[in-house]
């Protein structure tokens, strides 16, 4: 058996022992320790990785393992990871961390919130071990459909209409995510002879015909996409967030979007090259619209919780927009940018659901002078706000220079008729980051500084213990990225330049 399922067996066993637990403290002992556990052994699988890459090991996959599940479909439980899987996993596990510690004084329910919530861990875990396209949906649906219960019981707002159409729009996208999966099985099958769910078998024949691969490519592509936030598909996304606890929101925007760019990339143009490149250019336009309406939509935003939303629609949009230019440079930046978001946009939701808790508003308009009454938490703000605008030295600096430098090296002027339009593309995609730096300094500057106009406000306290660990993890992690991101980028690299040779573009 493959060390990689005990990034299955650990939150299995959390469910148990959390079904079992008794009072608040069990609960907790048990969330901590088991995310713990998780943390240790990415921790360990990412040192695991570069050192195996270090003494020569080249094949694609490490740490494989596949049993059969259901032998006449040639169903297997097959597990292995690359260096995207591995970093992924490891935003995974330090997502579920930290929102341990900013759940800790969750009530009611609590033991029932963390069931809940280590289930759909549970599936984001099984999502990233997967080369068997069945487990890997399988697992895809066991991460989204706990989202309803922990929007709806949980949350706040409008939270039953928001877990309603997260819901629907995500099963939607299912339905073509399955029709697409089950294509791809099928027709390699037919042109191959051999019926299979496993990844690499099928991009190894690469035998689906171009115009069988155009008709599923847009399937998957949007199955994916509608988690990825892709325009117009995105509108399930500033809700959901608005209206999710804390943890859950870093847990949906930090890591359950990155399922969406993952499954684009690993499945998508993995699997169906030349649909790839015959229809990138339909939904360039799509992710391109993604980055600014996400970007200008956040500027109009009053609720705090809606503006890191759009500003989520715009970085998930750059992350499809970098694989879609298909360039070794833009796709590293692509998952450094799903890396980098992650970190980023949990330590928001993370502050977000602390300054709620305690002024009980997200109205930038009721709220001034907070770096008077809580310091900590506006200092980490502050950072949150400069690593999101691309500040040099943060993580999103890195991901983003990346982006636009492979998106404008992706095709030199060689008479490629689609070089001009993805030339255009990247310049109007550039604009986000002058837009977002308007929107997070607006935001800062308007409730953190300035007069207390609130005089409640003057006796609210600031970051307990609790609080403080997920706040200054997230932190250091973001920092960290930013100050050393070619250990990241040497890890990434190699495995996307894997993918692009299959998909005949390097």
């Amino acid at each position: 058996m493959s060390i990689l399922t005990l990034f299955v067996v650990i939150p299995a066993l959390m469910l148990l022992c959390l079904w079992l637990a008794k009072n608040l403290n069990q609960v907790r002992g048990v969330m901590v320790t088991g995310a713990s556990c998780l943390l240790v052994l990415s921790i360990w699988l990412t040192i695991y990785f570069v050192q195996e890459r270090a003494a020569g090991n080249t094949a694609e996959m490490l740490l494989t393992y596949s049993v059969p599940w259901f032998k006449p479909l040639n169903i297997a439980y097959s597990v292995g990871v690359d260096g995207i899987s591995v970093v992924m996993l490891l935003l995974s596990s330090i997502i579920v961390f930290t929102g341990t510690f900013a759940s800790w004084q969750l009530k009611p329910m609590t033991k029932e919130y963390f069931l809940w919530f280590t289930l759909l861990s549970t599936g984001v875990y099984g999502f990233f071990i997967s080369t068997d396209l069945f487990t890997m949906f399988m697992f895809y649906e066991v991460a989204l459909i706990p989202m309803y219960l922990l929007i709806g019981v949980w949350g706040s707002g409008r939270k039953e209409y928001s877990a309603m159409k997260l819901t629907l729009m995500l099963m939607g996208g299912s339905a073509l995510l399955i029709l697409g999966l089950l294509g791809i099985y099928y027709f390699n099958g037919l042109y191959s002879g051999e019926y299979t769910f496993e990844l690499t078998k099928i991009a190894a024949a690469h035998k689906i015909p171009s115009d069988i691969q155009n008709v599923f490519f847009p399937f998957i592509f949007i199955g994916f996409g509608v988690l990825g936030a892709l325009f117009p598909f995105h509108t399930w996304s500033p809700d959901g967030h608005a209206s999710a606890p804390t943890a859950v929101s870093m847990l949906h925007a930090g890591v359950l979007m990155k399922l969406g760019g993952y499954g684009c990339f690993r499945v998508a143009m993995y699997l169906l090259p030349d649909a790839a490149q015959d229809l990138s250019w339909i939904f360039l336009i799509l992710t391109t619209i993604s980055v600014v309406y996400g970007a200008l939509s956040a500027c109009v935003q009053t609720d705090l919780k809606y503006i890191n939303a759009y500003s989520s629609v715009s970085h998930c949009g750059l992350v499809l927009f970098a694989l879609l230019m298909m360039s070794q440079t833009a796709v590293t930046g692509a998952v450094l940018q799903m890396l980098s978001h992650g970190l980023m946009t949990a330590l928001f939701f993370a502050l977000i659901g602390m300054i709620y808790g305690r002024t009980h508003t997200r109205d930038i308009r009721e709220l001034a002078g907070l770096m008077k009454i809580m310091p900590f938490l506006a200092v980490g703000y502050v950072i949150a706000g400069l690593a999101n605008l691309g500040l040099p030295g943060f993580s999103g600096f890195i991901a983003e220079m990346s982006i636009f430098v492979g998106a404008f090296t992706a095709h030199p002027m060689d008479g490629d008729p689609n070089t001009s339009f993805r030339m255009v593309a990247t310049i109007i995609a550039c604009t986000s980051i002058v837009v977002t730096a308007v929107y997070i300094l607006r935001v800062v500057g308007k409730i953190l500084y300035g007069e207390v106009e609130n005089k409640h406000f003057l006796e609210l306290t600031d970051a307990t213990w609790d609080e403080r660990v997920a706040v200054i993890c997230l932190i250091f992690c973001v920092a960290g990225l930013g100050c050393m991101p070619f250990f990241f980028s040497d890890m990434i690299s190699p495995a996307a330049g894997s993918i692009l040779h299959s998909i005949g573009v390097m």
